[in-house]
């Protein structure tokens, strides 16, 4: 089985959710399967100190899960237009794959949640493509013959998909964003598993 990682840093569940839908999506294809793993918390004042396993929810990332995988899928929720820190400070951990090449060929993808509709979707996808551009990675997006992204009043892009959750992140996944994440996860396994034939 060829490997699909989902890497997400989640602090209300709305990126979390969104992570199992993709996973879902990868797992349609035969063949593939999907690896979820999220990121430590960080400190604005000093360093913070996690055990190796999480309470609860998915594993911690390690660079060999990274090294490992045959396509990477990275979520966060947007911070001021941007990917969370925790996220940003994984990814400046991950020089020895730059160094090796271990990404480079692999395909990428993004996703994000927000808490208003206009809250830097576009912008927190586009700021996580740039360490996996650099990487080599192909970065894939959501193609409009995806009928949904016409018509959602919700979250959806071209550039990955994403979710709306409310100024309380309460709101659920709509049915088109559930249905955006599904298809990106479907089409990253099926890119990756023809670059592997």
């Amino acid at each position: 089985m060829s490997t699909i990682l989902i890497l997400y840093y989640s602090r209300h569940g709305a990126t979390a959710d969104m992570a199992r839908r993709i996973a879902r999506g990868v797992e349609e294809v035969d063949g593939m399967e999907a690896c979820l793993r999220t990121v430590p918390a960080i400190s604005s004042v000093c360093e913070a100190v996690e055990d190796s396993i999480p309470e609860s929810g998915d594993p911690y990332v390690t660079l060999d899960d990274v090294r490992q995988c045959s396509g990477l899928v990275l979520g966060s929720p947007t911070r001021f237009g941007n990917m969370a820190g925790a996220m940003k400070y994984f990814l400046d951990s991950t020089s020895p794959l730059w160094l090796e090449g271990s990404l480079v060929d692999k395909p990428a993808a993004v996703f994000t949640s927000t808490s208003s509709l206009h809250g830097g979707q576009e912008s927190t996808l586009l700021s996580m493509m740039l360490p996996l551009m650099h990487h080599g990675m192909v970065m894939l997006g959501l193609p409009y013959p995806n009928t949904d992204l016409m018509n959602t009043k919700t979250g959806g892009t071209p550039y990955g998909p994403s979710h709306l959750a409310g100024s309380d992140n309460k709101q659920p996944l709509s049915d088109e964003e559930i249905s955006h994440c599904q298809h990106l996860g479907k089409r990253i396994a099926c890119i990756a598993s023809s670059l592997e034939k």
